[in-house]
């Protein structure tokens, strides 16, 4: 992407290497039934917040041109960055299938969930919030995070008239790695993330929403076997009620089967509840784990 960029005015429409290679990558996502193509340029706009959002604009077209009808996820953390995405994906008088836009939280949704009015679009509600956590080790207890995501799928269907399926919530994911809670008694962070999915999907009033995770990110500074893990915490949390994730389509995700150890040390975080014994069966499974993709003893 940065390549590209810096291949100036033309970058997005003349032929060069770089554009070839995004060019192939949107298509073989959507070659391995990708539902939407996911974009993500907040990396370019920390200096220069316009920077990201002329980017945007132009891989939405590149979506539009070489996605073979699959639609964007404009993803962002920026409000400004979403609005040029989702505006430009309705430039134009081609009709185009809904896109997904990633995402609003309790305290943006009244800014975004209005666009509603004009465009048509499906959403992900991430499960943050800027009010100071009263969970036990000052972190956003399963409660907390379900009360959330109530709030905006409130918002969503009574207010602007989004129907259930078309929101998608994120409980968010934290690296296996360092999901060690900080005070004895709180939960884990995956034990958290997975239990507030099936929180969401047991609620009748919210029945027909999705609940979405950045997978990846399970795996961040493991040593080994990364993209195992990331199978094993999709296979875990689908049972918890996952029906969708930021995923490298590629890997068949949910479809391969999982390796039976990688399972139970996912297993494990997603039983992280407080107690000192789960906190212990972690951590025991994770060093073993880690001894063994480092070839020590």
């Amino acid at each position: 992407m940065r390549q590209l960029a810096e291949l100036g005015a033309e970058a997005y429409s003349k032929p060069s290497d770089q554009l070839d290679y995004i060019k192939d990558l949107i298509e073989s996502q959507v070659a391995d039934g990708a539902d939407y193509i996911a974009v993500n340029l907040d990396a370019f706009g920390e200096s220069d917040p316009a920077v990201a959002v002329q980017m945007m604009v132009e891989y939405v077209r590149l979506i539009r041109r070489f996605g073979r009808g699959v639609p964007v996820c404009i993803d962002s953390s920026d409000n400004n960055i979403l609005t040029a995405g989702l505006e430009e994906w309705y430039t134009g008088d081609q009709a185009v299938p809904q896109p997904l836009l990633n995402s609003v939280k309790d305290y943006t949704m009244t800014a975004m969930l209005p666009l509603k009015k004009e465009f048509d679009y499906a959403v992900v509600g991430l499960l943050v919030s800027e009010e100071a956590a009263a969970g036990p080790g000052d972190s956003h207890s399963v409660d907390e995070l379900y009360c959330l995501a109530k709030r905006i799928f409130d918002c969503a269907v009574g207010e602007y008239g989004f129907k259930a399926g078309e929101i998608f919530f994120d409980s968010t994911v934290f690296p296996l790695a360092i999901d060690m809670p900080m005070q004895p008694g709180a939960a884990g962070y995956t034990y958290r993330a997975f239990e507030t999915i099936k929180k969401i999907k047991n609620d009748p009033a919210m029945a027909g929403v999705h609940c979405s995770l950045g997978v990846s990110n399970c795996a961040r500074d493991l040593p080994a076997r990364k993209v195992g893990i990331c199978r094993a915490y999709v296979a875990k949390a689908m049972e918890y009620g996952l029906d969708a994730g930021i995923v490298n389509t590629a890997h068949h995700f949910g479809e391969s089967p999982a390796a039976p150890e990688l399972l139970e040390l996912v297993d494990a975080y997603a039983k992280m509840d407080g107690s000192a014994e789960a906190m212990m069966r972690a951590m025991d499974l994770m060093g073993q784990f880690c001894r063994a993709s480092r070839g020590t003893s």
